[in-house]
């Protein structure tokens, strides 16, 4: 008989403009993983050198607080349709929502749009594989590298899904998180670059820790976006030491001549909310 084939892990796929850029990246990715006992899905996406790496790109993943980047989207869709700006209200719930992660607010929100709102704005922003989370329970909509990918380029290029207006908003407040919330994908990018993220984490009984980092890279002649999505972490600070090896190779090999003194190091005591999910 002969003998059953071993699975083996899928590799990074990467391609670019740049001569060299892809190879190096897919390489680098692998050597960041490399010993590391989580699930990891990446999305990247730089407009700079027209380079694209993606791993796992099309599983879902519980969504935990990433999410909330999504709910302000589709109050911002939504309010454009009806031709309105934000409330007073509503513009102090998506700031404690997004820059401090604050789950009551993103729970105001959530049940104020309803999942029906939620839905046509993934349909309208082409986010075909995300699922929002059933009973209220937005931390565990489900989501993809690539669908996060997506809803980052919509928020950081024109486009006909979210005004200027409604983009700058959003980048506006995911560049003012607080320090304790400002780890994952910024950890490692170049003096001069504009960080835009938004983290979240959770556990469950199955797949473990999943913690997620989606972010934003502009100005000073920088235009990319990375989302490193993980699960099956046996702690919270596994996952996040796995995510920020995956950034810091993709920020070095992205911006080569950036001096390792002048690296954005995130803040060694991360903290993120826990959103609300059934009993298990």
């Amino acid at each position: 008989m002969a003998p059953r084939p071993v699975a083996t892990a899928p590799r990074p796929v990467c391609v670019s403009h740049q001569s060299g850029l892809a190879d190096k990246l897919s390489k680098d990715i692998v050597g960041a993983l490399r010993g590391r006992s989580g699930t990891v899905a990446i999305s990247l996406r730089d407009d700079a050198t027209h380079t694209r790496c993606t791993l796992r790109a099309n599983q879902r993943f519980d969504s935990a607080s990433v999410v909330k980047v999504t709910v302000l989207s589709t109050l911002l869709w939504d309010a454009q349709r009806h031709h309105r700006a934000l409330t007073k209200r509503e513009k102090t719930l998506a700031t404690a929502m997004i820059t401090k992660s604050d789950n009551a607010s993103t729970s105001k929100l959530w049940k104020q749009l309803k999942p029906s709102r939620v839905k046509a704005f993934l349909r309208a922003a082409g986010m075909d594989a995300t699922v929002p989370g059933k009973n209220g329970y937005w931390g565990l909509t489900r989501i993809t590298a690539n669908d996060q990918e997506r809803l980052l380029d919509l928020i950081t290029h024109p486009n006909t899904v979210l005004t200027d207006a409604s983009r700058s908003c959003v980048l506006t407040l995911m560049g003012k998180v607080i320090r304790e919330q400002r780890w994952g994908t910024p950890a490692g990018a170049p003096r001069g670059v504009q960080i835009h993220v938004k983290n979240g984490w959770l556990e469950r009984s199955t797949h473990g820790w999943r913690v997620h980092s989606i972010g934003a890279f502009t100005g000073d002649g920088h235009d990319y976006t990375l989302t490193v999505l993980t699960q099956d972490n046996r702690t919270m600070k596994a996952g996040v030491a796995t995510i920020e090896a995956v950034a810091r190779a993709m920020h070095r090999d992205l911006n080569p001549t950036a001096l390792a003194e002048t690296l954005y190091t995130p803040t060694d005591r991360p903290q993120e909310a826990l959103p609300a999910i059934p009993k298990e």
